[in-house]
């Protein structure tokens, strides 16, 4: 090979093929089904890229490929998210994980994907969000963000709710994002979905008998 030939087969290295991309993904499926990555393939694809299937990664790439069913991805996801980031094997991908993490620290990206994880989670054939799914996603996404994420989750769990529709999914984050710690800047007649008002008098309930508890020195 001379000097010539060797730098077309860098660049070609380099440079996405969508060819490369498809094969790879039919890796990942089977012949009763070539073109949908279902469950079994997802947790192939995972073990081979090294990343939990629960890392929030793995939502930052399905928000790439706008998926629209969590555990699956088709053809047309796969090669529309995959020729965005410019990846057509493991090592590139693997490459670009700690890039696509980054990515959720633009407060903007973070919301888009927070916005699309609501109806990429929920079950389609409902029209809102089991508790369950919402209690896994949210802390998916702000247990390291929100300093009151644990409380928001105990009150959850304490709560009369089975669901979240998406008007209570989108506050949450905007809750998270502008409400002070000690509440302090809360308005009781704001537009708040009434979860949130509920939260807060369950939150302040709750410090006030701990307050009351803790002995003065």
């Amino acid at each position: 090979m001379d000097e010539e030939d060797g730098r077309r087969a860098r660049v070609e290295d380099t440079s996405f093929s969508p060819k490369r991309c498809l094969a790879w993904f039919r890796e990942y499926t089977t012949p009763v089904e070539p073109d949908t990555l279902g469950p079994e393939g997802m947790e192939k694809f995972c073990k081979c890229i090294g990343v939990e299937p629960e890392n929030v990664v793995m939502l930052v790439l399905a928000y790439k490929m706008q998926a629209r069913r969590m555990g699956f991805f088709t053809k047309d996801e796969w090669l529309k998210g995959l020729s965005d980031l410019q990846c057509d094997t493991i090592q590139k991908l693997q490459f670009k994980l700690d890039f696509m993490c980054s990515l959720l620290n633009d407060q903007n990206v973070f919301k888009a994907v927070f916005r699309y994880a609501y109806d990429f989670a929920r079950d389609k054939d409902q029209r809102s969000m089991d508790m369950e799914t919402a209690k896994a996603m949210l802390q998916l996404l702000l247990a390291k963000q929100w300093s009151l994420f644990k409380q928001f989750d105990e009150f959850l769990d304490q709560s009369k709710y089975k669901v979240i529709n998406k008007d209570q999914w989108c506050n949450i984050l905007e809750f998270s994002r502008t409400i002070f710690n000690d509440l302090s800047n809360y308005d009781v007649d704001g537009a708040w979905p009434v979860m949130l008002d509920e939260f807060v008098e369950w939150l302040k309930l709750a410090r006030s008998k701990s307050d009351v508890m803790t002995p003065l020195h």
